[in-house]
Parts: structure tokens; C-alpha cells; sequence
């Protein structure tokens, strides 16, 4: 059974009393932890095109704080002062294989609502400032200490400093004052104001966030999906249309209609259904999916496959299922980077374990032609590689 990274609290008492309630302090989470990356290998993630990265630099010990977004060079390294700036990289399980190990030890959350893992490497006096985010977030430490304030309830009329492009909380009280070490864990509830800061050299946290769409994105993207294969020529009418004393005056019926053209769509079986678990799955970084055998038969890629030693799952890609029946038993939808495939009955045991496992051992799949041709269309679609 995998060991949850809540110390003495049971899975059951986090849920209720802490997730998204209250802030949470773990001390040694995570016995003996070894960081995943060291530092140099950190900012070379962060001078390379394609990852997402900062660099901020805050200016002795006042508000003057300055932000460089990535790709980074050497110079930007080689001219920083000796304390007070701070390295983020974001979704480092996208670029690490060790990274996404790491994160599974946080699906006690159910692995869709993880967003990814950001690292952030910190001199003495670097942190980001008193802020809060609209997500969960698990702030674990790996190396060297840092000290954190939180607490308080903020949202977008907080107030924020001035001059700043890290949207700074101006107003900040913080309730409580901890100091991490390494293993150590601060669960952080959404709005949560929060500051950390080094206070060694050498400092180094893993942050674990959460996706928390804005009700704003989940409108715009279910009504993209439902209007995808939607005719042109379905359009709005009123048949029933009586007469009326103002020309200009919008009737309740007229309203009830436009109601019912939304109501259709959202009460169409299945359709959030399947929107949800594709959105949710979406990669995070679309643009740069490499389909390295899209040109590939799926037989060629099983014949492949057969020569293989193990299948393993590209970082960044994100799995989910769901049952189609109330009994969980009758049928399944898989979704993959934000792509929803069927899934039979004879495939439903090995969605589950490519769910649970980075990696599939080319042995198990001997004389299983259902999984060889599941792996290959996932393959296919740039989820899984062959090694």
C-alpha cells in the first residue's frame, strides 16, 4: 500500500477538515526525501526554448522586485547578485521522468485535477513575495530551509503593491509562521495568502498544483465543444410568435426559446460527460506533442512494439476514464491529452493500469492483441513512446 505523505493525518480527516478548508503543516512528509534535479540541471531546463520559466530578483530588501521570463542564457545567471533572486520552472514532470513519480505519490487527489509540478531554487532572502493562487497547492521542501507566512483570505479587490508584475498583495498579515526543511509539507487552500522566503542558500521547493478551471473557461470551452459539428443552418425560431404591443420589447417566450437551444445541448446524454473528461485532460503544452509515428499503421507500430522491452508513457500526458453505466461494468471511455476514445471490455483491466504505471513491460503483452492495439493507437497519438 503506498504511503500518503500526510504524516499522522489519514486520508479521510484531510478531505474533510483540511482540503480546501484550511492550511495544513506536515512535518517530515516525505522521510529522507532526495531531490529529483539538482540545480544546474534546473536552469538548464530553463534556458531551453520550449520550458516555462522565471527568473525574479528582488532588490535588497524592499518592494523592488524585477521578473524575466525564459528561455534564459548563461549571462542571466552569471550576473545575479549573491542573494535575494529566485528560479521558477514550471511543469518539470513534463521534461524529468523522476518528476512524475513523484507527483503519483498526490493522487490521493484524482490525478486529472493535478495541474504539474513547479520547482522554484531560491538564495538566502529569494521567495516571490506575499501572493495567493486560485488553486491547491502542496509546497514541499527538497533542500535547504525556507520560512513561510500564511493565512488570510484574499481575492481579485485585494489590494496589490504597486509598480509590481507579480500582482504582490500589498495588505498581507500573515496568521502563522513555519520554517521547512527538507521532507517537510504546507498543504495551501485556494486564496490563501502565502510568502515564502530562503533562508538558507541552496533553497529548493517542489510546488504541486492543481487544476481549478475559472467558471468563465468552463463556459467557453463546453460551448466550443458543443458547437464543433453543429450545422449553420440550426437556428434560432419562433413559430409561436404572437402579437405584441411594443415592437421592441424582448417577450419571456422569446427568452424561454434561446433557454431551450442551451438546455438541448447541456442535457444532451453523455455530452458533459465526454466534454469534461477531454477537457480535463487536455496537455498542457499542446503545441509542442511530437506524434513520432502519426505516419505509422497501427500494425507497424504492434510489430514494433513486439521487438521492444517496455512502453513507457511520454511526460505530460494525461489519462482519465470513466464508466458509461451506473454498474461500472458494461462500458468505458478512455481520454488521453484531451482525445476520448471506447473502450471494450477486454481493454477496461489495462486501462486502469496504464493509469496507475508510467510503463508497460513488452512481455505482458504477448498474445493480448486488444492491449497491442489499444498501445498502438496511443502511441500513435504521441501519449506513449516505444524503448
Amino acid at each position: 500500500m503506498k504511503q500518503l505523505p500526510l504524516g499522522d493525518i489519514s486520508l479521510e480527516i484531510f478531505l474533510r477538515d483540511y482540503w480546501q478548508k484550511k492550511p495544513l503543516l506536515i512535518r517530515n512528509a516525505i522521510a529522507n526525501f532526495e531531490p529529483i534535479i539538482s540545480a544546474d540541471e534546473l536552469a538548464g531546463l530553463a534556458c531551453e526554448e520550449e520550458v516555462e520559466s522565471r527568473l525574479i530578483i528582488q532588490q535588497s530588501d524592499d518592494n523592488n522586485w524585477s521578473m524575466k521570463h525564459g528561455p534564459l542564457v548563461d549571462e542571466d545567471f552569471a550576473n545575479l547578485p549573491a542573494s535575494h533572486w529566485t528560479l521558477l520552472v514550471q511543469a518539470v514532470d513534463h521534461w524529468h521522468p523522476q518528476a512524475q513519480a513523484l507527483l503519483s505519490l498526490f493522487d490521493f487527489i484524482p490525478q486529472w485535477r493535478i495541474d504539474d509540478l513547479m520547482i522554484s531554487y531560491a538564495t538566502q532572502g529569494g521567495g516571490v513575495g506575499p501572493h495567493y493562487d486560485n488553486y491547491d497547492v502542496f509546497l514541499l521542501q527538497a533542500t535547504g530551509s525556507r520560512q513561510w507566512q500564511y493565512g488570510g483570505l484574499y481575492d481579485e479587490h485585494s489590494d496589490r503593491q504597486e509598480n509590481s508584475e507579480l500582482m504582490l498583495l500589498a495588505d498581507f498579515s500573515a496568521e502563522h509562521t513555519v520554517t521547512l526543511h527538507p521532507g517537510d509539507l504546507l498543504y495551501i487552500p485556494p486564496r490563501v495568502g502565502h510568502c515564502g522566503t530562503a533562508i538558507s542558500d541552496d533553497c529548493t521547493t517542489y510546488s504541486i498544483g492543481f487544476r481549478a478551471p475559472s467558471h468563465a473557461d468552463v463556459l467557453l470551452n463546453f460551448s466550443d465543444f458543443a458547437a464543433q459539428d453543429l450545422s449553420t443552418e440550426l437556428r434560432y425560431s419562433d413559430p409561436g410568435l404572437t402579437t405584441q404591443k411594443h415592437s421592441a420589447h424582448i417577450s419571456p417566450q422569446a427568452v424561454d426559446q434561446v433557454k431551450q437551444i442551451l438546455r438541448q445541448y447541456i442535457e444532451t446524454p453523455g455530452a458533459i460527460e465526454q466534454w469534461f473528461g477531454c477537457y480535463m485532460t487536455e496537455h498542457k503544452y499542446a503545441q509542442q506533442q511530437q506524434e513520432l509515428y502519426l505516419d505509422n499503421s497501427v500494425q507497424e507500430i504492434i510489430e514494433a512494439m513486439q521487438q521492444a522491452e517496455q512502453i513507457c508513457k511520454i511526460p505530460g500526458t494525461r489519462l482519465a476514464f470513466q464508466y458509461t453505466d451506473a454498474d461500472q461494468d458494461d462500458a468505458m471511455l478512455l481520454f488521453v491529452n484531451g482525445m476520448c476514445c471506447q473502450i471494450t471490455q477486454q481493454q477496461q483491466a489495462f486501462v486502469i493500469q496504464l493509469t496507475e504505471s508510467d510503463s508497460v513491460q513488452a512481455a505482458d503483452l504477448v498474445e493480448q492483441p486488444e492491449r497491442l492495439k489499444l498501445l498502438a493507437n496511443l502511441i500513435k497519438i504521441g501519449a506513449y513512446e516505444i524503448n
